[in-house]
């Protein structure tokens, strides 16, 4: 399945806030986590997710601090702060409430045969 650009990064922020939250980590174990949590499905490059880290760093949701790698190589370890917490915590509500009305919608659209929540949705929508 291809996900769109948009819906990607409208997610970005949540996710990387919710694997910070489970704990500090670097660049690199997040893009797999995503990986990993989405099934295969969200496949974030490096070169994505940096600007976002440093969007976040600078926004103060998130703190970098160098450390050392088992391997001896340097590596910046990020780990969320509490505004960061704050913050995801008004994203998780926003998207609960996006993932209910979708539920919502989708549910009365296919109890329905697809008609009447269409409907609605097109007069509601515009």
């Amino acid at each position: 399945m291809d996900i769109g650009k948009d819906l990607v990064a409208a997610s970005s922020t949540p996710l990387i806030l919710s694997i910070l939250a489970d704990g500090e980590t670097y660049g690199y174990a997040i893009v797999k986590r995503v990986g990993e949590l989405s099934g295969g499905t969200l496949q974030w490059t490096e070169g994505m997710l940096y600007p976002l880290l440093h969007r976040l760093e600078r926004h103060g949701h998130i703190d970098g601090r160098w450390g050392e790698a088992e391997n001896g190589r340097k590596r910046k370890y990020y780990r969320i702060t509490r505004s960061g917490r704050a913050h995801l915590t008004d994203q998780r509500r926003q998207w609960q409430a996006v993932d209910d009305a979708l539920r919502n919608l989708w549910h009365g659209t296919a109890r329905t045969g697809g008609r009447a929540g269409l409907a609605t949705a097109t007069c509601e929508g515009g």
